[in-house]
């Protein structure tokens, strides 16, 4: 059966499903260069707007994994782990994670990718590495795995391409927060990883492409489910995502935040969320000792061992985190000042996250180049006291237009109020595994 991209994009503008023989065409024609970005543009929009069900669901994903090469890691004898965010703002958590668990006796095959809408990207805060260079081939990538049992890769040009392709026009194109195109875009990614399990952080509140739980669920539901249908264990941790993880949101500040929770010395969120995931990832893998284990790790300083020669296997400077003082921090500075005393009940995710977008760590057309010194620095977040006039936040920068027209939105992502400190609220709200698919 022939089909042509404008009559698929009319069934899925009117509401129809989609042939699966049409969608294998669909995606490999555009892998191929034969549809060009505006057509999957906008069928990336008409599914934005009406969703995809089970079977085309399956069919995309299906797709996308065979639009390239996939690995086969059937030959190493480590269980083979990873783990995925589905975006936040000051979300680093891929790089003090991996290593860690790597450190503890898996073998981790990380596939990552850059920053989407107003959420940052592990390949964009690794590139902030001196040399590092994530663009590798499969024999590369089985390379540093099977040496250093961890590799920090991006997608090459033969690994599910169709997914880089679209994950940079969903970025440009407002595309970004549909359930369907989420869910095979990462499944398709890790599955071509070889992978034997997965955790999956999915993130709900303001700075989330999911906002609502109930649609965070559906989404951590449905990624488990397409994990569980490949015979991929997979379970997914649904977390907040209402302020910023960390204290630093930008791409080299990260870096260094990274380096801080292998030290032991991170903050105690992002150090507790990565305790949560690699407690999964090492029960998924049958390693035991859980927690106990990979303090022992961090404590020894395995982990970030661990880091540094992966770091030194994809070509990047170590000399960074040993003194991580070393990495690029833009020219300019600015400090956000509390405008009344009180208590912090709110600092916005999404507005931060955007506001360090438009200044330059992310990238608001795909062809854009990141500038990795560009930094938010929070010192105050949910929960603290303040009084009028401290400082909030410090942000460096390099395009001074950029930080005027932004000034304001950035102050505008702190709410403070009198009265009593507002509640705690968990960072990890829910499991989602096979019990509940």
């Amino acid at each position: 059966m022939a089909f042509t991209a404008v009559e698929l994009i009319e069934l899925k503008r009117d509401g129809k499903k989609l042939p699966s023989e049409g969608i294998e065409w669909l995606i490999a024609a555009y892998t191929e260069g034969d549809v060009p970005d505006y057509q999957m543009a906008a069928m990336a929009m008409a599914i934005m707007f009406n969703g995809l069900d089970s079977d085309e669901l399956a069919a995309w994903t299906s797709a996308m994994l065979a639009s390239g090469d996939t690995l086969d890691f059937s030959d190493m004898s480590l269980p083979k782990v990873d783990k995925h965010s589905t975006g936040g703002v000051g979300d680093k958590i891929s790089i003090p994670l991996a290593p860690l668990v790597a450190s503890c006796g898996l073998a981790v095959p990380m596939m990552s990718g850059r920053g989407l809408g107003h959420t940052g990207g592990t390949l964009d805060k690794l590139e902030s590495i001196p040399g590092f260079e994530p663009r590798i081939d499969k024999d590369r990538f089985r390379e540093i795995l099977t040496r250093h049992q961890l590799v920090l890769a991006g997608q090459s040009d033969t690994m599910v391409p169709a997914d880089r392709q679209l994950y940079a026009l969903r970025d440009s194109t407002a595309t970004v927060p549909s359930i369907p195109l989420i869910a095979s875009s990462i499944m398709s990614k890790k599955l071509s990883e070889g992978i034997d399990g997965l955790v999956l952080d999915v993130k709900t509140g303001s700075g989330a492409f999911m906002e609502e739980l109930e649609e965070a669920r559906q989404l951590a539901r449905t990624m488990v489910g397409i994990g569980l249908e490949s015979n991929v264990e997979t379970v997914a941790l649904i977390t907040s995502m209402s302020q910023p993880l960390g204290n630093e949101v930008g791409n080299a500040n990260e870096i260094r935040e990274s380096v801080d929770v292998l030290r032991g010395e991170g903050p105690e969120d992002v150090t507790e969320l990565t305790f949560a995931l690699a407690e999964v990832m090492l029960e998924l893998g049958g390693v035991h000792g859980g927690r106990e284990r990979l303090e022992e790790a961090i404590a020894s300083g395995a982990a970030l061992q661990k880091l540094k020669d992966v770091v030194a296997a994809h070509g990047g400077d170590v000399a960074v985190l040993d003194d991580t003082s070393l990495l690029e921090v833009a020219d300019q500075q600015a400090t956000i000042s509390a405008p009344r005393s009180g208590f912090v009940t709110g600092c916005d995710a999404r507005t931060i996250g955007v506001v360090a977008t438009r200044l330059g760590a992310g990238r608001e057309r795909k062809e854009e180049d990141v500038d990795h010194g560009v930094a938010i620095t929070l010192l105050a977040k949910i929960g603290a006291e303040v009084s009028e006039s401290d400082p909030l936040a410090v942000v460096h920068y390099n395009d001074e237009a950029a930080w005027v027209a932004q000034r304001e939105r950035l102050a505008s992502a702190w709410t403070i109020e009198d009265g009593d400190p507002p509640p705690h609220e968990d960072l990890v709200m829910e499991r989602i595994d096979r019990s509940q698919i």
